[in-house]
């Protein structure tokens, strides 16, 4: 069964990091205002992790979907970060790799450990904060950010030998439906895709394919996940926002090369009465090697113009004119392409 079943043909999520504060204290109202407002649209994938504001949209999305009924709906979290009892002083946040995205979280402090026991007890404290009974999908997070250096080999071999057995077991034992990696490189997937032991269901890849990003995706790791029959969920498919209107690339303030190229696809899709997010949602589903793609949103109102975006009809002549100013790769799957 591949990960668009195990999805059951949900084929837009809700990614929930904005409920853990990532940017702006988000009022408790607000946050569970939002969830029921996917619910509403008709939403039945929700993705979390513990990272996002240290268990934060964990509680939350957990209070909201407490709600409906458990056999309604796909949950998916992650693994490779525990949360603590400890908590990190304000100069310690700071400097730390909360600083910025979730400085408005949970003061707790997390360790980067994906070894068995801590992939064991990450799930367990997961279902207390979600006040679950059990889990759909695990993703092995962050297994390679840009701030580890070359330490990622060594946590990926750590979860090669601890986190993939156990969910690989877990998966065997009918505990969970699916497990892969999370993660906003590439690398560790295809390395993940070589690994003859290891057999994940799919992956969950943010930011690496989006309309702004998707070069270094399309190079390997997408025509190797298809060859596996590997299927991917796309995180961040707005990056970090910079496509639905915000000011943020990559989790920062946005360089001005990306503006000045979100200006220029602005300005065709005004031409061609498209929108933007529209154009992002539909680039990434385009892909066969796509299952499903999960944006993330803290205000009610996004979730109506994401299923709105889903289902608007963009003219081939947008796609075209993207293409022919080099704004999308030669190769890169299109609506409407005949594959």
């Amino acid at each position: 069964m591949s990960i668009k079943d195990k999805l059951a043909g949900n084929v837009l999520g809700f990614g929930t990091a904005p409920l853990g504060n990532m940017f702006r204290d988000i009022p408790e109202a607000e946050a569970q205002a939002t969830v029921d407002a996917a619910w509403a649209q008709g939403v039945r994938y929700y993705d979390t992790a513990p990272f996002y504001g240290a268990g934060l949209a964990e509680i939350r999305l957990g209070e909201a979907l407490s709600r409906h009924p458990r056999d309604e709906y796909v949950l998916s979290t992650k693994v490779g970060r525990l949360i603590l009892d400890e908590v990190e002083d304000a100069s310690a946040r700071a400097l730390g790799e909360k600083s910025g995205l979730f400085a408005a979280g949970r003061p707790n402090k997390l360790v980067n450990d994906y070894s068995a026991d801590a992939t064991l007890r990450s799930i367990e404290d997961s279902l207390k904060r979600m006040k679950a009974d059990r889990l759909d999908i695990v993703w092995v997070h962050d297994i390679a950010q840009d701030f580890y250096g070359d330490e990622w080999l060594a946590y990926f071999e750590t979860a090669r030998k601890g986190a993939f057995k156990v969910l690989t077991r877990l998966r065997e034992e009918g505990v969970i439906k699916a497990w892969g990696l999370g993660v906003n490189r590439v690398e560790p997937i295809e390395l993940t895709l070589d690994l003859t032991e290891a057999q994940p269901d799919g992956f969950l890849l943010a930011g690496r394919y989006s309309l702004l990003d998707h070069e270094r995706a399309l190079q390997r790791l997408m025509p190797k996940a298809a060859e596996r029959k590997t299927e991917i969920v796309v995180g961040g498919p707005y990056s970090s926002g910079i496509l639905a209107g915000g000011s943020h690339f990559e989790y920062q303030k946005a360089p001005p090369e990306i503006i000045s190229k979100v200006e220029r696809i602005k300005a065709i899709a005004q031409r061609h009465g498209v929108s933007i997010k529209a154009a992002a949602l539909q680039f990434v589903l385009a892909n066969p090697a796509v299952a499903a793609v999960i944006p993330g949103a803290s205000r009610p109102e996004r979730i109506a113009e994401d299923t709105a975006a889903l289902k608007a009809v963009i003219p081939a002549d947008f796609w075209r004119e993207l293409r022919e100013q080099h704004l999308v790769a030669a190769n890169a799957p299109l609506p409407g392409d005949s594959n």
